[in-house]
């Protein structure tokens, strides 16, 4: 284990730095500057494990549940890998803080807001979605784009697109996501972060400081982490590998179609273009971000955004 700070996006790594009563105030601070509205005070956490209205319903586990000073519910989610029906999940997640607050006997029904942040190591995949947008805040609106209900509330934070660099951070959120996403790679504190909440993350993120129940539990939470990693780069590495032999192939027949028409050395060279075109299509139907495709294919980004 070289690195000098946890790596935050593993189980052990991120409720270190936010789930504990002493990450309060980094809690509080990440908050603050995600959700202004929410003018927190103070916070308390609650039980992070939800269990339905009766035996038969299936269990909430959050990886962070709080509540604040002034009856909001917040639940914040690490999300390190897609999953099917993500976005369901969500919902259904956020229907326990709803449901747990019904009182008994005489109740009008009214509710205090809550709030579902997913912190995802992953990009959306969704056609609708804006590729260059790095939060998502969501909510119930009408046919007329207004806001129906104020009070529920999904913050989603795409963390790969956040590409800033040190020089380019204009906003104290834009400090907690440059944070998040290079804390493992640091081996100092940069200049930056020269106040009491973020010395005080530094502190808590350090490695060294760990006893050995700690450290034991921090290996095994990195080891999940890297393991899961490794599964997905090889899915991935096999999905742009059949992508490009089917992208060639189709690209090779229909230039050697047209080299019957054009002659063959023509037909090749738009083949093995239409070939490029094929693949960065696929790409683009997965998901990816646009500036991978443009790197895997050499394709500029208006004949992308044209497929």
């Amino acid at each position: 284990m070289r690195a000098k700070y946890i790596n935050p996006f593993t189980d052990f790594g991120f409720k270190k730095l936010f789930g504990e009563e002493a990450s309060k105030p980094l809690l509080i601070d990440f908050l603050q500057n995600l959700l202004p509205e929410l003018n927190i005070i103070s916070l308390s956490f609650l039980d992070k494990e939800l269990l339905g209205r009766n035996e038969f319903d299936r269990k909430a586990i959050y990886d962070i549940y709080c509540e604040t000073a002034n009856g909001e519910r917040v639940i914040i989610e690490l999300q390190k890998v897609k999953q099917n029906y993500f976005k369901d999940r969500s919902v259904y997640y956020a229907s326990f803080p709803i449901q747990e607050q019904a009182q008994r006997g005489e109740w009008n029904y009214r509710l205090e807001p809550v709030y579902c942040i997913g912190i995802l190591d992953f990009v959306f995949e969704d056609k609708e979605s804006n590729k260059t947008d790095i939060i998502h805040y969501v909510q119930l609106k009408n046919q007329h784009n207004q806001v129906f209900y104020d009070k529920l509330k999904y913050v989603y934070i795409e963390m790969p697109k956040f590409k800033k660099k040190e020089i380019e951070l204009n906003s104290r959120l834009d400090k907690w996501l440059y944070f998040i996403q290079h804390l493992e790679d640091f081996d100092s504190i940069p200049g930056l972060f020269n106040d009491i909440i973020f010395s005080q993350a530094f502190e808590k993120a350090e490695i060294a400081k760990y006893n050995d129940i700690e450290l034991r539990s921090y290996q095994q939470s990195l080891k999940i982490f890297r393991d899961n990693k490794a599964t997905l780069d090889y899915a991935l590495e096999t999905m742009l590998k059949e992508g490009l032999e089917k992208g060639i192939q189709q690209g090779l027949e229909k230039g050697i179609q047209q080299g019957r028409e054009q002659g063959l050395e023509q037909g090749l060279e738009q083949g093995l273009e239409q070939g490029k075109i094929q693949i960065a299509k696929n790409l683009k139907e997965k998901g990816l971000d646009i500036n991978f495709i443009i790197e895997t294919t050499g394709l500029t980004q208006e004949q992308i955004s044209k497929l």
